[in-house]
């Protein structure tokens, strides 16, 4: 079966990451295996047979093949999304395709040191990096830029700090854009050209870079990071 037939992949978990957003974890026996990245589509049929498509990043690294999971943010004049975070249900099956994309993707063997800028649900291709490099037990400098609007909406909160915890050389600095919890000592404002000079890796040490969200988002983050001198093939969207 070619990677670009639809396919069926069964529902054994889910998990809330915040309010918004689920985790779905799915079995999928014909996975042809994929890269940290890459993103799947999502067919729904309806009884009627009106059928629905979307997109979404595979937020599992490669290790974990044939188990694929999706993080899916609720969007509430979604016409998918609030069936796969609320309704959807362990035993369930999904109709997907992919892997699909060959650009925006990193695996340990392409080296770094890496940064990662992202903005709320942008994280999960970056988190599926993260997990991969975990996985395979890589040293590869690692920082990733995050911005949410509060505490409570930073998608793999806890999963990240056993991360920081547990590995090597990686880094993770948050920026928090409409409310601070009591006490916090991060950034308390919007991504911008400023910002990614100090987190940046310098500029002599060739970094490789990507950078996932909201469209606005990201051309901020690569035209900053391009009005600072990096190289623009090293800037991933």
């Amino acid at each position: 079966m070619g990677r670009l037939n639809w396919q069926f992949g069964e529902v054994v978990a889910t998990q809330g990451e915040t309010a918004r957003t689920k985790s779905i974890r799915l079995a999928v026996p014909t996975w042809m295996g994929h890269r940290p990245g890459q993103h799947v589509d999502v067919r729904l049929t309806a009884e009627d047979g009106y059928q629905a498509e979307r997109s979404y990043s595979i937020a599992s690294p490669p290790e974990e093949a044939p188990r694929v999971t999706l993080t899916v943010e609720r969007l509430d004049d979604g016409e998918v999304s609030p069936y796969l975070t609320d309704e959807l249900r362990v035993g369930d099956k999904l109709e997907l395709r992919g892997p699909i994309g060959g650009y925006f993707v990193w695996e340990a063997q392409m080296g770094g040191p890496l940064l990662l800028v992202a903005g709320g649900s942008g994280i999960v291709p970056l988190m599926a990096m993260l997990r991969h490099r975990a996985a395979v037990g890589s040293a590869v400098a690692t920082r990733l830029l995050y911005s949410s609007r509060s505490y409570e909406e930073v998608i793999y909160r806890d999963e990240l700090e056993d991360l920081v915890k547990s590995s090597t050389m990686l880094e993770v600095v948050q920026t928090l854009t409409r409310v601070q919890p009591p006490g916090w000592t991060g950034y308390s404002r919007r991504i911008d050209t400023q910002m990614l000079r100090e987190v940046a890796w310098p500029l002599d040490q060739h970094p490789l870079m990507f950078t996932c969200g909201p469209t606005p988002f990201v051309e901020t983050a690569a035209a900053s990071l391009v009005t600072l001198g990096y190289e623009p093939g090293r800037i991933k969207t």
